[in-house]
C-alpha cells in the first residue's frame, strides 16, 4: 500500500482518476480497504451540478459516503477493529464538543466532516480513513453491498424514528426510490400494517410491492388526494412541493409528516391551515444519528432487503458510468461501485 486510486470530481460531468497519497492516520482511525460504494442521489445532484444548494465543489472533489470494505490498517490507539475485519463506515464524524454532539444529536452538528460532501472527500477510492467509532463490524452474512447500504437504510430508520411509527399504524411514503423503498421497509419492521407508497416510476414501485408495500398510487396517473388515506404517518422522500402539500392532506388528526426528501429549492408553501385545525405535527430530518447497529441488526434479521435493491456494479474506473446508470435506466433502484472489481455487472432480474 503506497498509493491510493481515487475518481475525483473536477466539475459537472468531469470525473477523474488520479492517483494521491495515502489517507493519513489519526492515533485512533482505521485505513479501510473499500469494497462496495453506493452512489447516492446527492453524489448524482454533485455530478451534474458541481453543487446542491451552499456547498460547491471548489476543487477536485472525491465522492460517495455510502461505504464498506476491510480494516487494513490502525492508528496507534485503535482498540476496536483487528486488521482484516469487514466494516461499514458511517460516512459522518462529528466534533464531539458542541451542545448538539453532547445531546446526542450529532448529525446536527454544525462542524461535521461528512464523506463527498465539499471540501471533504468521500469514498469512490481504493482506501479511506476514519475513526475506530464510525466504522461497523459486518456480520459474516451481510455482503459488501449490504454493508454500503446501511446508509440509506439508517436514513430510513431515522425517518421512522422522528415519526415515531409503531404497531398498527397506517404510513403513506411518497418516493419509490432507495431511501423511500427503504424507509418502507422500516415502517414494515416497526409493525405498521397499511404501508401505501406513492411515485411516478411504474417499476420502482412494483419493486416496493415485491419488497412489502400492501398499495402503491402512480404519480402519473393522478395526485395524491385526502381520501387515500387517513394515514398516521407520512414519510415525505421526494421534495417535491406539490406532492409534499397533498401527502399532507392524508393524514388522520394530529397525524405526523416527516420531511426526508430535500427539494431544489430553499422554501415551499405548506397547507397551513389544514395543519393547524387538524393539529398536524410536522418534522424535517437531516442525515440520522445512532442508527448503525440497528440498521445492521435489522439486515441480519432479515428484516429488510438490502442486496435485492442493487441493480447493477461498475468498477472504480468507471465510476462516470455508475454516476450517469440511474439516468439511463430509471427503473434500477441503486447502483454500487464495486472497488476491487475491474468490470461493470447489470444484475439480472
Amino acid at each position: 500500500m503506497t498509493a491510493n486510486l481515487v475518481a475525483a470530481l473536477h466539475g459537472p460531468g468531469d470525473v477523474r482518476l488520479e492517483t494521491r497519497p495515502l489517507p493519513s492516520l489519526g492515533e485512533r482511525d482505521v485505513l479501510v480497504e473499500v469494497r462496495s460504494v453506493g452512489v447516492c442521489g446527492s453524489d448524482v445532484h454533485y455530478y451534474e451540478h458541481g453543487r446542491i444548494g451552499a456547498f460547491v465543489v471548489e476543487s477536485p472533489l472525491v465522492l460517495g459516503h455510502e461505504v464498506s470494505g476491510i480494516v487494513v490498517d490502525r492508528g496507534s490507539r485503535v482498540a476496536k477493529h483487528p486488521i482484516g475485519e469487514r466494516v461499514a463506515l458511517e460516512p459522518g464524524v462529528p466534533c464531539g464538543r458542541c451542545a448538539e454532539c453532547r445531546h446526542g444529536l450529532y448529525n446536527l452538528c454544525s462542524d461535521v466532516r461528512f464523506f463527498a460532501t465539499p471540501p471533504v472527500d468521500g469514498a469512490f477510492a481504493r482506501y479511506v480513513a476514519i475513526h475506530e467509532d464510525y466504522a461497523f463490524a459486518l456480520p459474516d452474512d451481510l455482503s459488501d453491498d449490504a454493508g454500503a447500504l446501511l446508509e440509506p437504510l439508517s436514513v430510513g430508520i431515522w425517518a421512522c424514528r422522528k415519526g415515531g411509527v409503531g404497531l398498527g399504524d397506517r404510513v403513506l411514503v411518497t418516493g419509490a426510490g432507495p431511501i423511500g423503498n427503504l424507509a418502507m421497509q422500516v415502517a414494515r419492521a416497526a409493525g405498521a400494517t397499511t404501508l401505501v407508497i406513492a411515485d411516478v416510476n411504474g417499476d420502482r414501485l412494483a419493486r416496493a410491492t415485491e419488497l412489502g408495500a400492501t398499495g402503491t398510487i402512480d404519480l402519473n396517473e393522478r395526485r395524491l388526494v385526502p381520501h387515500d388515506g387517513p394515514f398516521d404517518v407520512l414519510l415525505e422522500c421526494t421534495g417535491a412541493e406539490a406532492v409534499v402539500q397533498d401527502a399532507i392532506l392524508t393524514l388522520r388528526p394530529a397525524g405526523s409528516a416527516v420531511l426526508v426528501g430535500m427539494g431544489p429549492g430553499l422554501q415551499a408553501q405548506l397547507p397551513v391551515a389544514a395543519m393547524q385545525s387538524r393539529e398536524i405535527t410536522l418534522v424535517g430530518t437531516f442525515r440520522y444519528a445512532n442508527t448503525y447497529a440497528t440498521a445492521i441488526a435489522l439486515a441480519a434479521a432479515g428484516r429488510v432487503e438490502l442486496d435485492g435493491l442493487v441493480d447493477a456494479r461498475f468498477p472504480l474506473e468507471e465510476v462516470d458510468q455508475a454516476l450517469r446508470a440511474g439516468r439511463e435506466n430509471p427503473a434500477w433502484v441503486k447502483v454500487v461501485v464495486d472497488v476491487q472489481s475491474g468490470t461493470a455487472a447489470p444484475i439480472a432480474t
